[in-house]
């Protein structure tokens, strides 16, 4: 239990206080399943842009990435370089393409059901199959997020970890279970500002307080002048191209992300969408920047007051508790419970629309009316955060291991397809679920191998052969119908 963790508590319950008012708000407006899934479609550039980009990053921002800072050095730019071109690229070529092509092709609400109606599956299998692996790799997802909860409270408040977990799964299911979309989306405004403001604050605020007045390359090149070079390991080796590849290649994953593309599909107007792209890539290049410098800062800042730290994901409560007054340390540490909150609620409505929209009414009652839709996403709600807060009791799981799974995962399964989907008028249905099924199995096998080749992060041979399959089953298979060319060339008509 950390000094006046008093302060810190009550700021921990101000701060829900606000979020679960919030929540309450966008539960008055929410009266059918389109607004929970998906807030009517009525979303500004800036809580869909700080929205998408929260949602995004997770705990990981304040956890993984300062602690692969940490411990990596300048290693981590391949990392945090590629997920930014991933953001700006994902802005650029999808978010005005979908918001106008989900609302032509039968105002779909659920990613599995705009592939569904884009390509006139009657079977539903690409709904089906889509909506199974987004509960899969949702559940590692959503974890990764309890984990980090669970870290939280474990080394602020000295709780028991599963007492920790059980606390923010609470929290979490909360404001998710009532407010659905439109709660997530204007939390996460408040908490993308938070995060961004933490993460600048902390790295300059530890510097200035450090016993040295050299810079912060002076001091790391003291430390260990390899942890400056972004060509080398932190002991000096050379990073491979299969190192920096397996790095850069998360800003792949944007593509195929559930929680970010339902942002798009929620804008109010793709009109709005170059002003939401430009606040998206700012509040991304700002966070990352701030996120690798609380890691850098805070290797420095332990070494001048001889201290170790076991978990390297705990370095920015670290630092906030040790230099900032209970107050402010909690307002900062704060900015951690947004981090997972703003994540973990979007996965849980992004997975409970699945098993509501793409199994309940499109599988089991086909004529379900809009409230028992409602009813059925809610009650999914809780049953999915159950089950990853199981996965998540283990307190040695790592944040970015889980992350980097379901991130992989999402990108390689849906990506190609919805990216190839946006511009090649010839794919198919059978192309769009061979692209489906293979990146996503791809991913899962190519994880339980280890050595050589298969050392590439998962999500580059996931990405690569659902884009042959989908090319290849498309080109050897039936035509799209007139239908379905017609409507292709509308939304084209739309965009431009």
């Amino acid at each position: 239990m950390t000094e006046n963790s008093g302060a810190i508590i009550s700021t921990f319950i101000v701060y829900l206080a606000m979020m679960l008012g919030i929540g309450l708000w966008a539960w008055k407006r929410t009266s059918n399943s389109e607004d929970y899934f998906l807030g009517g479609r009525s979303l500004g550039p800036w809580p869909a842009a700080l929205s998408a980009g929260a949602s995004d990053m997770s705990g990981w921002l304040l956890l993984g990435l300062p602690g692969y800072a940490f411990a990596a050095g300048f290693e981590a730019f391949w990392l945090a370089g590629g997920l930014l071109i991933g953001t700006w690229l994902n802005w650029l070529l999808m978010a005005k393409r979908l918001r106008v092509y989900s609302e032509v092709a039968g105002n779909a609400l659920t990613l599995p059901e705009f592939f569904t109606n884009r390509f006139r599956d009657n079977s539903r299998m690409l709904q089906i199959v889509s909506a199974f692996f987004i509960l899969l790799f949702f559940l590692f997802y959503t974890s990764s997020g309890l984990v980090a909860g669970g870290k939280l409270f474990e080394t602020v408040f000295g709780l028991d970890y599963s007492v920790a977990v059980i606390v923010g799964t609470v929290c979490i299911i909360s404001y998710t279970l009532f407010g659905g979309f439109l709660a997530v989306s204007w939390t996460d405004l408040v908490q993308g500002l938070l995060m961004a403001a933490a993460l600048v604050i902390v790295p300059v605020i530890a510097l200035q307080t450090g016993p040295s007045d050299q810079s912060l390359l002076q001091l790391l090149e003291s430390h260990n002048p390899e942890m400056l070079n972004i060509w080398t390991s932190s002991e000096g080796e050379a990073l491979t191209w299969i190192a920096i590849a397996s790095l850069a290649a998360w800003g792949l994953g944007y593509f195929g992300q559930p929680h970010i593309l339902a942002r798009f599909a929620g804008i109010r107007s793709q009109d709005d969408v170059p002003t939401a792209r430009r606040i998206a890539v700012i509040w991304s290049g700002l966070s990352m920047t701030g996120a690798m410098l609380v890691g850098l800062v805070g290797l420095i800042y332990l070494n001048s007051t001889g201290s170790s730290l076991g978990d390297g994901e705990t370095i920015f409560m670290v630092l906030v508790n040790a230099i900032f007054h209970p107050i402010v340390a909690g307002i900062l540490l704060a900015a951690i419970l947004a981090a997972i909150m703003s994540t973990a609620d979007s996965q849980l409505l992004v997975s409970s629309s699945a098993l509501a929209e793409d199994f309940y009414k499109a599988v089991l009652r086909k004529d379900a009316s809009s409230k028992e839709v409602l009813m059925v996403g809610r009650i999914a709600v809780v049953a999915i955060a159950l089950v990853a807060l199981a996965l998540a009791m283990n307190p040695n799981s790592s944040v970015l291991g889980l992350v980097s799974y379901a991130w992989a995962g999402f990108g390689a399964a849906f990506g190609p397809a919805l990216l190839i989907s946006m511009f090649w008028k010839r794919m198919n249905r059978n192309g769009a679920l061979a692209g489906i099924i293979i990146g996503g199995v791809t991913v899962v096998t190519w994880k339980q191998v280890s050595g050589g080749i298969f050392d590439l992060y998962e999500i580059v041979p996931g990405i690569l052969f659902a884009t042959v399959a989908i090319v290849i089953v498309s080109l050897t298979s039936g035509e799209p119908s007139e239908e379905i060319t017609n409507e292709f060339d509308e939304v084209q008509r739309a965009i431009s």
